[in-house]
């Protein structure tokens, strides 16, 4: 039976006794309860999980010499080529360090290498530095950005970047990768693309915002066009002095449709010499004011049949997912620590904590990535039956024990919608590993609402 077709009463009914073991997708499975303990599992199969129909393999391990290839570690988010060439073969992730870089796994062969880095390490002034960001963009090319931006009072930093690799299924040798400055400066972590291929992005740090970039060339077939001319917004709920607020929002421009900085837009110039807007700095003035939210930091779109979309947004320090309808542009708190626990029926209270990365199944589950240390994280899943975007429950479908780590990047692989990937990141034995997490293959007959790879699921009720 499958789960988000139960009402809540009988869905926590069914998790208290077990009910979900040997279901047929990520959805099947039994919520679990307290923690795993930091080190009771093996570093190459680490998380507990939640179904015995689960399995795990590690196909990526760090080598901490770097005798064969460039491998700074702490890897962070993954995509697959979603289009194009080869269209999902290769799983990129990228290395949240003081000398960044981008790692290509091909998933027929489990080779892993990596195609770009850093020429320095931080500071220096060709450095690139903590790459977060891991999106496939429309066109078919990688995006990727530096989490890692300076504060007002502080001196300019060089980072606050993002960065598109316009051919990365070419060797290492010939990789191109570009600095899209059209975007103001931030601390990036998740980005998103709408249908219209609007693209969100946040500032990862408290009282910081969320932004939204509306391309001139919405359609390009390139970055160059679809970089080159552009609107950036800032997110405003109501009147934008209530941190976190919910209800009706506006997006209220930092930039004219070209992407130049409006009149009285904080304007600054790097240690390189070049110019930007400096997007931590400029929503907190009267006339650009945004809505702040306390460390946002991951995204998610999911589409319904009808073509409404939810973008959601972790926000790490007060443990609160939102959801904003695009359609109408009205935030929600998704998820929280008063949403109730599925496998007991309370509210989750302090068990979940510090939500920081997302991730979307192909039934349109949303999954919340925990950032604590092993031994106590744990991968939630949420369970919203009727899309309006308020969770009725969440659930522990996974927990690490890897000492000293975290989880990040969990991807559902929109080709094998029973595979994903999550890395485990900074464990104490400096061995990054990206987990395969298989499910047993779908049913085929659960009807045509399931397993659509373009991300359109149930009706909203509006």
């Amino acid at each position: 039976m499958m789960l988000k077709k139960l009402s809540l009463a009988i869905g926590l009914a069914l998790a208290a006794s077990s009910a979900f073991a040997g279901g047929t997708s990520f959805e099947d499975f039994t919520p679990m309860t307290g923690d795993v303990g930091a080190g009771t599992l093996p570093e190459a199969a680490p998380y507990k999980l939640s179904s015995p129909h689960f399995s795990q393999m590690t196909i990526v391990a760090r080598d901490v010499t770097q005798a064969n290839r460039f491998d700074s570690g702490n890897y962070d988010m993954h995509t697959v080529n979603e289009n194009g060439p080869e269209a999902g073969r290769f799983l990129f992730t990228v290395f949240e360090t003081g000398q960044a870089g981008i790692q290509r796994t091909d998933l027929r062969t489990m080779q892993t290498t990596t195609i770009w880095h850093s020429p320095s390490a931080s500071p220096a002034l060709d450095s690139h530095k903590s790459f977060d960001a891991s999106r496939w963009t429309p066109w078919g090319s990688f995006l990727t950005a530096e989490e890692s931006w300076s504060d007002p009072a502080g001196p300019t930093s060089i980072y606050g970047r993002l960065f598109e690799v316009t051919n990365p299924l070419a060797d290492p040798a010939d990789i191109e990768i570009k600095h899209r400055d059209i975007l103001p400066r931030v601390s990036h972590e998740g980005l998103a693309f709408d249908k219209d291929n609007n693209l969100y992005f946040i500032d990862e740090r408290n009282d910081s915002h969320i932004f939204k970039f509306t391309s001139m060339s919405p359609d390009a077939t390139n970055g160059d066009e679809f970089f080159a001319k552009g609107q950036t917004f800032v997110l405003r709920v109501g009147d934008g002095t209530v941190e976190e607020a919910t209800g009706e929002a506006t997006w209220v421009p930092l930039t004219d449709i070209s992407g130049g900085a409006l009149p009285g837009a904080v304007v600054v110039t790097d240690p390189n010499g070049l110019i930007a807007i400096d997007g931590r700095a400029t929503p907190n003035l009267p006339a650009f004011l945004g809505t702040n939210f306390d460390r946002p930091e991951d995204l998610e779109i999911k589409t319904l049949k009808n073509g409404k979309q939810l973008l959601f947004v972790a926000t790490t320090t007060n443990h609160k997912v939102f959801s904003i309808d695009l359609r109408n542009d009205v935030v929600k708190l998704f998820a929280s620590r008063d949403t109730l626990d599925m496998a007991t029926g309370a509210p989750v209270g302090a068990t979940f904590s510090s939500p920081d990365n997302l991730a979307i199944d192909a039934d349109g589950n949303i999954y919340i990535v925990e950032d604590q240390p092993g031994g106590v994280e744990d991968l939630w899943f949420a369970k919203d039956d009727n899309n309006d975007g308020v969770a009725e429950a969440i659930g522990k479908w996974a927990s690490l024990s890897t000492k000293g780590a975290e989880s990040t990047g969990l991807y559902f692989d929109k080709f094998k919608p029973n595979v994903a990937y999550v890395n485990v990141q900074h464990p104490d034995s400096k061995v990054d590993r990206t987990i395969m997490i298989t499910a047993p293959c779908p049913n085929k007959d659960e009807g045509e609402d399931k397993h659509d790879h373009g991300h359109r699921y149930g009706q909203d009720k509006d």
